[in-house]
Order: C-alpha cells, then sequence, then structure tokens
C-alpha cells in the first residue's frame, strides 16, 4: 500500500461519518504479551472550505512497549482486504506512552475539498497494524469503520 492510497482512503471519509469501535480489548487485566489494540475510534469532520479531516485513535498495549501503530482506511465496496504484510508500508499514527505498557495512538490526515469530493460514499473500514519495541505485531483489519455521505 503507498502513502497515497492511506491519505487518499483517510481523506475520503472525511466528508461526513460516525467512527464505531470494532476491535476491543479482553477483559483480562494481565499485561498482553502481544500488542492488544482497544478503544478503537475514527472521527471525520468537513472543514467549512470543503475539505475534512480523519482522527483515528486507538489504545495499544504490550508487555515490551509500543513501538508504533500502522493506519489504513478503505471504502469496503473497493474490496480491498490490506494484509499485515501491507500494513508495514503504510503510515504511522502517532503514539505516546501513557504508562510504562500501554500508549494512545493518534493518525490525523487533512483533505482538500477536491479529493473529498471524489470519494467513494458509503461503509469504510480502518485497518490496523501494531508492532511492539520486541518485533511482535497484532493486525486488526477492521478495527473501527465508518460511513461517507457527500
Amino acid at each position: 500500500m503507498s502513502k497515497r492510497l492511506v491519505v487518499s482512503s483517510l481523506a475520503a471519509v472525511a466528508a461526513v461519518a460516525a467512527g464505531t469501535v470494532v476491535f476491543v480489548s479482553s477483559a483480562d487485566a494481565a499485561v498482553p504479551d502481544k500488542p492488544e489494540i482497544s478503544k478503537a475510534t475514527a472521527h471525520y469532520t468537513a472543514e467549512a472550505d470543503g475539505g475534512a479531516s480523519l482522527t483515528f485513535t486507538a489504545s495499544v498495549a504490550d508487555n515490551s512497549k509500543i513501538k508504533n501503530l500502522r493506519v489504513l482506511a478503505w471504502p469496503a465496496s473497493s474490496g480491498l482486504a490490506p494484509t499485515a504484510a501491507e500494513m508495514r508500508d503504510v503510515e504511522e499514527a502517532t503514539c505516546k506512552a501513557t504508562s510504562t505498557t500501554v500508549s494512545t495512538c493518534t493518525y490525523t490526515v487533512k483533505t482538500s475539498a477536491k479529493e473529498a469530493a471524489t470519494l467513494p460514499e458509503g461503509v469504510w473500514r480502518v485497518s490496523a497494524l501494531a508492532t511492539a519495541k520486541d518485533h511482535d505485531t497484532t493486525f486488526a483489519p477492521h478495527a473501527a469503520t465508518f460511513t461517507v455521505k457527500h
């Protein structure tokens, strides 16, 4: 996946949407051995100039700390089904540690009015790949969903 696809995908959703949590952490209070993605949300805002912005946020936990979280938004109707291997080439969220094992990761992208107007309407999905400092990974193919309307 190219960075441009990620930006276009994320921007496309920016028109009008509501985020939904799809991937939820387990109730186990122990620190996970592999990265665990929870509290994933997506917020899309139409800008006054016709452009839009997308913000995806998730809590990511691992016993060795979090190295990064990669994010890709895509229209469900596209038939795209990104794999964990493909996610290694997309843009990263910014992660900030909130404890020794948990980070809050945020990815924000803005799009122009022209780009926002050309994005497909309908349900979109956000995929996420979390990588821990010990190189363990967790792939959430449907970390969040939202709907784009023009």
